[in-house]
């Protein structure tokens, strides 16, 4: 069987990047297929494959600017031929699901999200976008829509990274999708035997991630927050914090894996599609704190691996806080750390895979049986009972 793995972008290793790795173990022997690739910026896992990247990677720039080419996305993915491929497993964020996979086929994509930026977050990227981009993006998100929602009659199965996915998948394309959290590296964070007293932010440092609440609140509260992550909100959010919430920028893995393991929690303010670095604070043993929204609602059990918050406000994180340190003692690390197992690349796989052969199994066509060619012969009364004698003799019997 011929294996097609086509995902937005290779550009970075980040949470779509490590379903596309899962998708390599289960297909050691696929093609990837790609819009943008920057193979200096991936792991070996995905080097090892064929990666054919779009007409356009030729264009000047565009491994650093490629979201500015967003117009041209739709030609360039269809321009990838996957036409001699039987299984084609698409992961979408970026455009991915509008390649034209051959009739015979089985697509199913893997929705880490509708693309935010035509969707649910068009007006935030609209309003943080450069004046180029924001007189454009009016003329050329209504054609993107009518573009993704086509291309989603493609798709024979969605698979959804969680319930919040799930719902948009529906409300945007009018399709049903599984839901099947991501893969999350678990076994690589433990807990530790002493935590130390800050509170943890970490993440990219963009608006909807919602930092601000958390800079605000342990500012007015006077306790210790450590914030991980770069990002154009660092500079804003710095003006904001007080002398308890301290900055460390973009840290290397052992460090971040270590304030995951000594923070009291981790503070999870915003709306994510899932949310990969609670799974991870989990992992760690260490609970979370986290609006209750989005894919959160999917990892965090209140009152036993993290508080959720309704009121996303500086308030409504501030009552979060103290309700937890009331309860701080009633959290067990080793508890925490067994409920994020179920997060595992291991589980993904088994289920990621159970959900394709399905969906082959379903589409595989079934030979025709004798009893639907062949009609049986109705017998010789039936046929004389059905036989309408003429009036005339009727008369001439009377």
């Amino acid at each position: 069987m011929r294996v097609a793995i086509v995902h937005y972008w290779l550009v970075s290793m980040r949470g779509g990047e490590k379903v596309v790795e899962a998708l390599c173990d289960m297909y050691p022997d696929a093609d990837i297929f790609t819009l943008v690739y920057d193979e200096k910026r991936v792991s070996e896992k995905i080097r090892r494959h064929r990666v054919t990247p779009s007409f356009l990677q030729k264009i000047p720039g565009a491994k650093r600017h490629y979201q500015s080419l967003l117009p041209l996305m739709p030609f360039a993915l269809e321009s990838l031929d996957v036409s001699g491929y039987d299984l084609v497993i698409s992961s979408e964020s970026g455009p991915a699901k509008g390649i034209t996979p051959g009739p015979q086929a089985t697509h199913v994509c893997y929705c880490h999200s509708p693309m935010r930026y035509v969707w649910d977050h068009y007006h935030f990227y609209r309003a943080n976008a450069g004046l180029p981009a924001r007189l454009l993006m009016p003329w050329i998100a209504p054609a993107l829509r009518t573009w993704d929602v086509t291309t989603a009659a493609r798709v024979d199965a969605f698979v959804a990274n969680s319930r919040h996915v799930a719902d948009r998948i529906s409300k945007y394309y009018r399709r049903r999708a599984t839901v099947l959290n991501p893969p999350v590296s678990v076994d690589d964070f433990a807990p530790v035997s002493d935590p130390g007293d800050h509170y943890l932010v970490a993440g990219q440092l963009v608006g909807y991630k919602r930092v601000d609440l958390a800079v605000r609140a342990f500012t007015r509260m006077d306790r210790k927050l450590v914030v991980i992550g770069e990002g154009p909100e660092m500079a804003t959010l710095k003006r904001l914090a007080g002398p308890s919430v301290t900055f460390l920028g973009r840290t290397p893995f052992p460090q971040l894996k270590d304030m995951l393991a000594r923070c009291r929690a981790l503070i999870f303010p915003g709306t994510e599609d899932f949310g990969i670095v609670p799974v991870e604070a989990m992992a760690s043993g260490r609970p979370v704190i986290a609006h209750a929204s989005g894919g959160v609602l999917d990892s965090v059990v209140p009152d036993h691996t993290g508080l959720l918050f309704d009121e996303q406000s500086e308030a409504g994180l501030i009552d979060a806080v103290r309700r937890f340190e009331a309860m701080e003692g009633t959290f067990h690390p080793e508890i925490i750390r067994q409920h994020a197992q179920q997060f595992s690349d291991v589980h993904f796989r088994q289920r990621m895979q159970q959900i394709i052969d399905d969906e082959i199994a379903r589409r595989k066509p079934m030979p025709v049986s004798l009893s639907q060619t062949v009609r049986k012969q109705p017998s010789l009364r039936a046929r004389v009972a059905r036989v309408k004698l003429p009036d005339t003799h009727l008369r001439n019997g009377a």
